[in-house]
């Protein structure tokens, strides 16, 4: 017998908010699609001239930083982990998952290859790697029409209760 391939899921910017603890201006995915809970998931993060960062990020030549690209990837990948453990809680427990979003651990093997700049759409994958423990490895990449931007991978962790740090 077969297992039945999981529905992907789709979240708008209300619905990310929900289930992560992020907030503006720190809040860096707009939305969430063909998120296959506990697996993969792809996110959009418009990138628009009103970011506050651009004041100060080479201001004559606005660019998103590379670490801001980095933790949108690694947003997503909390929305990836969060969609799973909201269909164990069931009815309202959203505010149970953005308990549970952890810290980024590590970044690995991380490349640039473009500028991602204001105007731009910047489209994520994510795809979880087998956990050990409360670490698990993730696969990241980002691209702008099609040309990739960032490649490389995280290590993320889970907090549980009681544990403020999620990292040992």
């Amino acid at each position: 017998m077969t297992t039945p391939t999981p529905t992907p899921l789709s979240f708008d910017a209300n619905a990310i908010r929900a289930l992560l603890p992020h907030r503006w201006p720190m809040l860096l995915v707009d939305r969430a699609y063909d998120v296959i809970p506990g697996k993969s998931g792809y996110g959009i993060k418009n990138v628009t001239i009103s970011e506050p960062y651009f004041a100060g990020h080479y201001p004559d030549q606005s660019i998103m930083p590379g670490v801001l690209i980095v933790e949108a990837m690694a947003q997503l990948t909390a929305v990836v982990y969060a969609s799973a453990w909201l269909a164990e809680a069931g009815e309202g427990g959203e505010a149970e998952t953005a308990a549970r979003v952890g810290y980024l651990g590590a970044i690995r093997q991380m490349k640039f290859s473009r500028l991602v700049v204001p105007g731009d759409r910047l489209t994520m994958k994510v795809e979880l790697g087998r956990p050990f423990d409360r670490l698990t490895p993730v696969t990241v990449q980002a691209s702008v029409d099609g040309e990739l931007a960032a490649k490389g991978s995280l290590t993320v962790s889970e907090r549980t209760a009681g544990d403020p740090s999620g990292l040992q």
